[in-house]
Order: structure tokens, then C-alpha cells, then sequence
């Protein structure tokens, strides 16, 4: 696996913020690792992004979804005085969703669509999947792939999505792309790793970053 630092680098700034927030809601709940589905609420809070795309093609009931992996969170254990750390989990989800996004997209950013599809792609996640909601198993992981363009146009993350550099052109982010992506990638993202603005949380946005940094550094 890539270096956490890197990975986190290449979130977009959706992704980015509701990292953020997931741990500042890690944080607020006492619980001892800022796990999926920390992530997945904070992304739903959002409106407009891929998720809430896709979630509308699917017709999820987003609602039941959000009390259900909140009903999730709620037995997580409490009672962490110190700070949480990453659940191993999380990273293995960035990573795989990374390959997704740069392999099959030319993405140069993870966006929270890359996010769903490697949740639904990977066997390590099939009993998140089961036991956190059944909403998310109404989603086709075939069909995602096939449409993921046509779902996700018009979504805030277009905007956050910078082609990858190829010798033939930039090639638009949510546009399958060759096996060969990766050999054409020449930009440094691990310097744009902190840029975007970062919603607050409970008035600690600064001590969230930091406990980003010191998480990233623990693994």
C-alpha cells in the first residue's frame, strides 16, 4: 500500500473534507478509530456529489442509509481520551479506490464515486456492506461501473477532478480509460495534499488537521 500521507493527498476536496469530518466526529464520539463508516456519513451530508448521484439511480433511500450506518457508529466502542486512530480498514479503501480512479478513469483525484466502487468491489468489505445497510446492496457493482460517467455528470466532484496527463491529451476524469494509465502520470499531488477549504468541526478544524497529520504519520 502507498504511503498514507500520499494517499490522503490524493482525496479531492469532497473526500478530503469528509475525512476530515469523520474525524472530527470520531473525535466528538469518543470512539478509538475513525473507521468507514464515519466517512460514508460525512459524505452524505454533502449534497450534489457522486454518492447522492448514484444513490438516486439506485434509488436508495438515503435517509434509512444514514440511520443505519449511524445506528452502526453507535456500537463502536467509547470512551478514547486520547487520539483515535485509523482503522486499518480505511486506507485499504483509499488505496483500493485510488486504483480505481487512476487505472480505469485517468482520474487524478479519488473521488467519493472511486470510494463507493471499491467498497462494493472488494470481498474485504462484502460484510460491511451486509451488516451496516441493506441499502447499499441495492446497488449493481456491474451497472455502477458501466454508467459511472453518464451517473455521476453534473456532480460537484466534476469540478474537483483533474485529468490525468497523458501524451495524448488530458482524458477527462469518469471516462474508462486504458491498464496504462498510471505510466502517464507526471503531477505532484502530495504538494496539493492540503489545499481546499476544510469545514469546521465543533470550532477544531485546526486540531482536526492535526490529528489527520498525526494519524498519518502513525501508520
Amino acid at each position: 500500500m502507498q504511503n498514507l500521507k500520499s494517499l490522503i493527498g490524493k482525496l479531492n476536496e469532497t473526500c478530503r473534507n469528509a475525512l476530515e469530518g469523520a474525524a472530527g466526529m470520531c473525535l466528538s464520539r469518543t470512539n478509538y478509530e475513525v473507521d468507514i463508516e464515519h466517512l460514508l456519513l460525512k459524505l452524505l451530508e454533502g449534497s450534489n456529489t457522486d454518492l447522492h448521484k448514484i444513490f438516486d439511480r439506485f434509488e436508495l433511500d438515503i435517509s434509512r442509509l444514514s440511520k443505519d450506518l449511524t445506528r452502526t457508529v453507535d456500537t463502536f466502542k467509547t470512551g478514547n481520551a486520547r487520539t483515535p486512530a485509523l482503522s486499518p480498514r480505511l486506507p485499504k479503501l483509499i488505496s483500493d479506490a485510488w486504483l480505481i480512479g487512476s487505472v480505469d478513469y485517468e482520474s487524478a483525484r479519488i473521488r467519493s464515486g472511486f470510494l463507493l466502487q471499491a467498497l462494493l468491489a472488494s470481498p474485504d468489505f462484502s460484510s460491511l456492506i451486509r451488516d451496516s445497510s441493506k441499502e447499499l446492496a441495492l446497488i449493481s457493482p456491474e451497472t455502477l461501473q458501466k454508467e459511472f460517467a453518464k451517473t455521476v455528470t453534473g456532480s460537484v466532484e466534476d469540478k474537483e477532478a483533474p485529468a490525468a496527463a497523458a501524451q495524448s491529451g488530458a482524458a477527462k476524469a469518469g471516462v474508462p480509460a486504458g491498464t496504462k494509465a498510471l505510466d502517464q502520470f507526471t503531477i505532484d499531488l502530495t504538494e496539493r495534499a492540503r489545499k481546499g477549504e476544510i469545514d469546521p468541526v465543533m470550532e477544531r478544524d485546526m486540531e482536526i488537521r492535526q490529528m489527520i497529520d498525526i494519524l498519518t504519520r502513525r501508520r
